[in-house]
């Protein structure tokens, strides 16, 4: 990678918001952020904390982070989102994965040109690879499930 684009990492406000959103609050030997606490409000709570995760994304994508690692940092709110909107279950999951902070660094290496485009295209195409055996395979239980039913009826 050139020197033209290894830029230093200075954006106090999105390393704010990690802090605020994933671990402003010590309790013992852990630590929480208002991510956690705000997901406990039933629906709007995850609404409100995807909104300010994307916050981070936004000053990401205009300092020019590769669309590879934008991506990647969507995912991660999206995990976030999708499994912190699950009853009880979420809200635990909501205090331990620490989406924000995980942007926050992939923000940091790719700016700083220490991060490399092809593992968040890996990651982009695994997960792209998981949805699509979730929307196949139930599909294809159906079709099998069609079959033997009218070869059990014949």
């Amino acid at each position: 990678m050139n020197e033209k684009s290894r830029r230093p990492f200075d954006d106090p406000l999105a390393e704010h918001l990690a802090w605020l959103m994933d671990s402003s609050i010590g309790i013992g030997p852990i630590s929480i952020g208002l991510d956690g606490l705000i997901g406990l409000i039933p629906g709007l709570g995850d609404v409100v904390t995807s909104i300010v995760s994307a916050l981070i994304v936004l000053r990401a994508l205009q300092r020019g982070v590769h669309h590879a690692a934008i991506i990647r940092m969507l995912l991660n709110i999206g995990i976030d989102t999708l499994l912190g909107s699950v009853p009880i279950v979420g809200d635990a999951f909501d205090f331990a994965y620490k989406s924000n902070i995980r942007n926050l660094e992939i923000y940091k290496q790719s700016l700083s040109g220490d991060r490399k485009p092809l593992k968040d295209w890996g990651f982009i195409i695994l997960v792209v690879l998981i949805l699509l055996a979730m929307i196949i395979l139930p599909i294809l239980g159906l079709i099998y499930l069609g079959h033997a039913i009218t070869s059990w009826l014949r």
